[in-house]
């Protein structure tokens, strides 16, 4: 059996014709309308309410399970209770400060043993320089007297107007003279070169204020302020600097450890005969309680104490205390 051809296929389906969605008006033909409803509106029949009510249980009117009260009142009770009870708790457990008792403590003035031959009811001395390298020459003392105009320096031949220079001490104090040419610091050793030596404010020596030896003033010897020996003496001239056997390291303060605050503290102390240090006191500060720290740390130093000629003396010194956070 052949196969039959195949029948052409027919379009039988016709586009249905709708009228347009939007009908395309003049615009002129819109404002017309739009006038004639706003000055003749049309009139519309009343309207006719055909909505029934319907009736609903009113909630209110109905009364709570008694159960359902009770159980409520008793979880809001124990939430309360709970809470009162933590607060309390909390309040038990907070810490105190407890109130430190500071009790001053007075320190009085070191007063030192006399280390030089002088009498038991005097004491000072004093020194000076020009700051000059080599040692004080070798020499004489000047004459004393109670009060001076000129301060003890290399004399100068035939001078035009001779002031002659003088040490400020009481006159009945007898103090050694080696009888030598010129004026000098008796306990040198230095002959070969005239120097006044490295201190300043004229005189000779390693100190200061016009005077001869390794102290402060217009006296002699390694004291403080006029006369011959004695006092608090200062590293130089003879003597040795005190050296630190027992040091601890400071502890920061919760300020500045808080703030990371570094820096530095310079403690001026007296360093005794027995290597203690004593009159503690701060010269550089640095604030955020690391001063009071620093007291501390060297309040607990030891030394080995500076010696002159043989013996342990008294000096003051100068010591940084560094304050640093890795």
């Amino acid at each position: 059996m052949r196969n039959a051809a195949p029948l052409p296929l027919e379009l039988i389906a016709k586009p249905w014709v709708f009228g347009e969605a939007v009908p395309d008006e003049p615009i002129w033909r819109g404002l017309w309308n739009n006038l004639r409803d706003a000055l003749f509106p049309q009139k519309l029949p009343p309207l006719e309410l055909t909505s029934q009510p319907i009736a609903v249980a009113d909630p209110l009117a109905v009364k709570r399970d008694p159960m359902s009260s009770a159980i409520s009142f008793v979880m809001h009770a124990a939430i309360f209770a709970l809470v009162l009870w933590f607060a309390i708790q909390a309040r038990r457990q907070m810490v105190v400060p407890q109130q430190v008792a500071i009790t001053p403590v007075y320190i009085p003035p070191y007063i030192p043993p006399v280390t030089l031959p002088a009498p038991t009811t005097m004491g000072g001395g004093g020194g000076g320089g020009a700051h000059q390298l080599v040692e004080a020459s070798k020499g004489h003392l000047p004459q004393v007297a109670k009060t001076r105009v000129a301060p003890p320096e290399l004399m100068v031949d035939h001078p035009k107007l001779a002031v002659e220079p003088v040490l400020v001490m009481p006159q009945q104090v007898k103090i050694p003279d080696n009888n030598l040419p010129n004026i000098g610091a008796p306990a040198s050793a230095q002959v070969a070169l005239v120097s006044l030596g490295g201190g300043i404010g004229s005189g000779f020596g390693q100190g200061r204020g016009g005077g001869i030896g390794s102290g402060n003033g217009n006296g002699v010897g390694a004291g403080n302020g006029g006369g011959y020996g004695g006092g608090i003496m200062s590293v130089g001239g003879g003597v040795t600097a005190p050296r630190v056997i027992h040091s601890i390291v400071p502890e920061f303060s919760d300020a500045a450890r808080r703030t990371r605050y570094q820096g530095m503290v310079s403690i001026g102390l007296i360093v005794d005969t027995q290597g203690n240090p004593e009159d503690i006191r701060v010269i550089h500060h640095l604030g955020m309680g690391l001063d009071e720290k620093a007291i501390e740390a060297v309040r607990q130093y030891r030394f080995k104490p500076a010696m002159y000629r043989g013996q342990p003396v008294p000096v003051q010194i100068v010591i940084d205390v560094d304050f640093h956070l890795d």
